[in-house]
């Protein structure tokens, strides 16, 4: 077993709605792991579990835990804040500039993600191993958050296009469905030379998918019957998820998925690579500090030749220990 830390909380992921889904946030953090450089990577991989159940404890403190300040920590309204030329730098500038009810209603995620860049590099400067692996997993979520073109919009589940629902389907029915042929191997991370830069290219590259998206629905929309779109029980009744939302059926899932080719999970593993980038990023600007010996020799020991396994798969795409409760 690889050292853990103990997860914080007493709340339970099923009685909540996880944005990415759970399969989609958890294996995002994780392929985030294998993708790190050593020595980051070792130090990384001997928390791996951890950082993998932390992901989803963003999306806890939203919905079970009902904390106000949560929500707008996870999306953007771009469309309601004006030319971006005229957008602050930080989320000092921000609060200062928009008013809380502003903020609340559409969102700050990308200046709450540098604010958390900030906060990392700080942690790992002063070498802090329990804020390190807590805010490195909950940077991992809004990273995932930051990938989801619906995450950028106040369309932000088809309300004002008539397509309601395909939020949910989108980011967790699809990645539940297909996600276990998606491959997740990546190039290993990188340094970041503009943090603030890179992660308003992410958002705005995410942004620009949305019309694919909706569109792509828009045409499922119009070849497969209304009354085949959602999924039913042998009854006829439409069926609920766990958060009593009716699921599409499988054929629609499965036509979005096709006609989409491949964005879901080409945003999961831009995803993990960013959630990557940014933590090596992190690390480095805070000088590169030596972290062996935050954890004991015996526990990196025996971990090294689970590491070696792993790579091994995540080199041929697939990831392997993560075991999601079905959502849908």
């Amino acid at each position: 077993m690889k050292k853990n830390l103990l997860l914080i909380g007493v709340v339970s992921v099923s009685s909540v709605f996880i944005s990415w889904g759970i399969f989609g946030h958890e294996h995002i953090n994780k392929a985030a792991v294998m993708a790190l450089p050593q020595p980051l990577q070792t130090f990384f991989y001997n928390h791996v579990d951890f950082v993998t159940q932390e992901s989803t404890v963003p999306d806890l403190r939203k919905y079970t835990l009902a904390d106000k300040s949560e929500n707008p920590r996870h999306f953007i309204d771009l469309e309601n804040f004006g030319s971006l030329d005229s957008l602050p730098k930080t989320l000092k500038e921000t609060k200062e500039k928009y008013d809380e009810k502003f903020l609340s209603q559409n969102g700050f995620l990308p200046w709450y993600m540098e604010e958390l860049m900030e906060k990392l590099t700080k942690s790992f400067k002063e070498k802090r191993k329990t804020e390190i692996l807590f805010i490195a997993a909950d940077l991992g979520h809004y990273m995932g958050d930051a990938h989801m073109p619906l995450h950028t919009s106040e369309n932000h589940d088809g309300q004002k296009t008539n397509q309601k629902g395909i939020h949910a389907l989108w980011e967790a029915q699809l990645p539940e469905m297909f996600g276990s042929n998606y491959n997740f191997y990546t190039e290993e991370a990188k340094f970041i030379p503009d943090v603030h830069k890179e992660i308003w290219r992410i958002v705005l590259s995410s942004h620009a998918l949305l019309d694919t998206l909706l569109a792509a629905d828009k045409e499922i929309r119009k070849t497969i019957p209304e009354d085949k779109w959602l999924k039913k029980d042998a009854n006829g009744k439409v069926m609920k998820n766990k958060f009593n939302s009716s699921v599409f059926s499988d054929e629609y899932a499965t036509a979005l998925n096709t006609a989409l080719k491949g964005m879901v999970e080409r945003q999961m593993k831009l995803s993990s690579l960013d959630v990557s980038n940014f933590w090596f990023t992190a690390w480095v600007n805070a000088g590169k500090p030596d972290l062996s010996n935050m954890d004991a020799p015996e526990v990196t020991k025996r971990n090294s030749k689970q590491l070696e396994d792993d790579l091994k798969l995540w080199k041929k795409g697939k990831l392997f220990g993560i075991e999601c409760e079905k959502e849908f």
